[in-house]
């Protein structure tokens, strides 16, 4: 016959308990160290963009702010658009204090993969308001195609 040992403690008896002990640990140094609700580890994907599509087209919008149409370089190549530019903000000072900064300066790089080949050649771009808009007009190949029946 087995002896099976008998612990007060639940957690000692739980499997894995170690474990979870030492991630409640973890989050507990990096919440006193970056403070609540902050990671180092945030990742914020600038610009904010839509990609629809109909029948010819695909469109893209990107927001992006305060930008000017120079301060941006728009590619195609193949199936993938990228946009790069780099956002100014203006400096504070060495005095100033922020209560809070979510608004962030430098610059980017955002690649899109499109869902369809497209025409790079008729590729236009309008900037509005700081609005971007791309019109990708899709590539003829893809296009569907009507095919009438012949009757004999």
């Amino acid at each position: 016959m087995a002896l099976i040992r008998w612990y007060e403690h639940p957690e000692v008896a739980r499997p894995g308990w170690e474990l979870d002990r030492l991630q409640k640990e973890m989050n507990r140094l990096f919440s006193d160290f970056w403070g609540r609700g902050m990671s180092p580890f945030r990742v914020g994907v600038y610009p904010a963009v839509n990609v629809s599509e109909d029948t010819k087209n695909i469109y893209v919008r990107a927001e992006l702010p305060g930008m000017k149409p120079d301060d941006l370089e728009i590619s195609v190549e193949g199936d993938t658009l990228t946009l790069r530019g780099e956002r100014k903000l203006a400096q504070a000072g060495e005095t100033v204090n922020y209560h809070r900064r979510e608004r962030e300066g430098g610059r980017f790089r955002r690649v899109l993969t499109l869902p369809t080949k497209i025409d790079p050649g008729a590729v236009d771009a309008f900037f509005k308001d700081g609005v971007l808009k791309i019109v990708l007009p899709k590539a003829p190949e893809v296009m569907p195609k009507q095919i009438q029946v012949k009757t004999s």
